[in-house]
């Protein structure tokens, strides 16, 4: 009997995504059962445990979940509202997954409760990240701490130090360097960085993000810690700040 095929979303296979420790529960709010079966398949594979509705009185009255993937547009009540009924009953991460692209939608849908906000059509892997990093920084007590080289990050408390020397950030320049030290050596997009520590769906000049990494290089004081790629964005340099072995 042949294999059965894996959906993908925009051409991204929905490879397993094995989160550690107990399955998260997820909650999929969606009325398109084209979008919501394989959506639903893939997070199954991904290691979720997935409950599925399609209306907004249906999600309001849904068994407490850890994430909810949210739609805004469904067939019985405004998506905004359902997203701010749930975040008054609920500590979940609620990501909105949605064709409205527009900068109004986004901001309404933030404002009332959405703690991240994907548009249709998405890449799955992304998706799949996006539920990792909402789900870190609404659990900081696992994995409290990132290390690169003489830097420690308390993700916890939001601590930084360099060498056992506290570090006093700005709260976006700790959203900055945090989203470098997920992943030293790993470069950056000006733009992956912009949605990370600004906005899901930044965009436009990004003069900002220079003017901060300027002050965080002059924070940390060590030289070659967060390194330019140009033309392309800024990474970790790990092994800067390392004594010298013999």
């Amino acid at each position: 009997m042949p294999a059965r095929a894996v959906p993908t979303f925009t051409g991204v296979s929905l490879l397993p995504d094995a989160p550690a420790g107990p399955p998260v529960r997820l909650l999929l709010v969606e009325d398109d059962s084209a979008i919501a079966v394989p959506l639903q398949e893939g997070l199954i594979r991904a290691g979720y445990r997935v409950d599925r509705v399609s209306t907004g009185a249906a999600a309001v009255a849904a068994e407490p979940a850890d994430v909810i993937l949210l739609d805004l547009g469904l067939p019985d009540l405004d998506g905004r509202s359902v997203c701010a009924q749930l975040r008054r009953r609920s500590e979940a991460v609620i990501i909105v997954v949605t064709a409205r692209s527009e900068e109004a939608e986004r901001v309404g849908a933030l404002d009332v409760g959405a703690d991240d906000y994907v548009v249709k059509p998405f890449g799955f892997a992304e998706l799949l990240a996006r539920i990792r990093a909402n789900l870190r920084r609404a659990q900081p007590g696992t994995g409290a701490h990132l290390r690169c080289g003489p830097l420690v990050i308390d993700t916890r408390t939001r601590d930084v130090s360099i060498a056992g020397r506290a570090v006093s950030l700005t709260a976006k320049e700790y959203d900055l360097l945090l989203c470098l030290a997920e992943d030293p050596g790993r470069v950056y997009s000006r733009q992956q960085i912009l949605e990370r520590a600004w906005d899901s769906h930044a965009y436009g000049p990004t003069k900002a993000l220079d003017v901060h990494v300027a002050s965080l290089r002059r924070k940390l004081a060590i030289p070659g810690l967060i390194e330019t790629a140009y033309g392309v964005g800024f990474r970790l340099q790990p092994d800067a700040g390392r004594e010298p072995t013999a």
